[in-house]
């Protein structure tokens, strides 16, 4: 029943986590649903093993701190959550994300311990966090959003600022790299925009796309 009971936690912690990671996973993040999931499990595991591996060894002599390998599943998530961080120029992608991993890893560690209906409530919390402080407050945030566009021509530029203006998007600011390679040259321009309403990526991208010197365009 023991052995069970544990196998119960894990899959309980795997299944917290892939909820978490869901959630990320629809938004194209980095760390999606399996690395979540796997965050989770591990941690679950390495409480468990924390808690209960070492009782043949245990004596009156030899006394154990199972709180040991939890703080380290914490310090060891942090660097996974740092690889899932993007400095681009003047933006940070991925601390959202990092929190995420974070915070499923302290998930799995109450799940591992036992701690089910804080576990539980805690997953809760993180998709609230996640999504429904996201929308609350996305009228009241300005939205801010990166714009890669590959064109033949930098005369286009113009054109495009009055676009962005059209449409109630300020420009941060935005920067042209010339490429070249053995058939043609091309311009790489990366805006950096501030959107003062939400759900213009649609309309910024018809009104993009009509305009014959643009290839590609990516929004971040």
């Amino acid at each position: 029943m023991v052995e069970l009971e544990l196998i119960a936690r894990l899959v309980l912690a795997g299944i917290l986590g892939a909820v978490v990671g869901f959630e990320r996973e629809k938004r194209f993040k980095e760390a999606g649903l399996r690395t979540h999931f796997l965050v989770a499990v591990g941690s679950a595991l390495a409480m468990i093993v924390s808690k209960y591996a070492f009782y043949d060894v245990v004596n009156n002599s030899i006394k154990l701190d199972p709180s040991r390998i939890a703080a380290s599943v914490i310090s060891g998530v942090g660097f996974l959550g740092a690889g899932t961080i993007l400095v681009q120029r003047q933006s940070i992608r991925g601390l959202t994300t990092a929190a995420g991993l974070w915070s499923t890893a302290g998930i799995g560690l109450a799940i591992g311990s036992g701690m089910y209906i804080v576990s539980i409530c805690g997953t809760i919390l993180v998709l609230l966090g996640l999504e429904a402080l996201n929308r609350l407050f996305q009228p009241v945030f300005a939205k801010y959003q990166q714009i890669s566009i590959h064109s033949r021509s930098d005369t286009i530029i113009p054109t495009i600022l009055d676009i962005f203006s059209s449409l109630q998007l300020v420009v941060v600011s935005y920067q042209v790299k010339l490429k070249a390679n053995e058939n043609q040259t091309f311009y790489i321009i990366d805006f950096q925009l501030k959107a003062n309403k939400a759900g213009k990526d649609n309309e910024t991208i018809k009104s993009l796309q009509a305009l014959q010197e643009i290839d590609k365009i990516k929004i971040h």
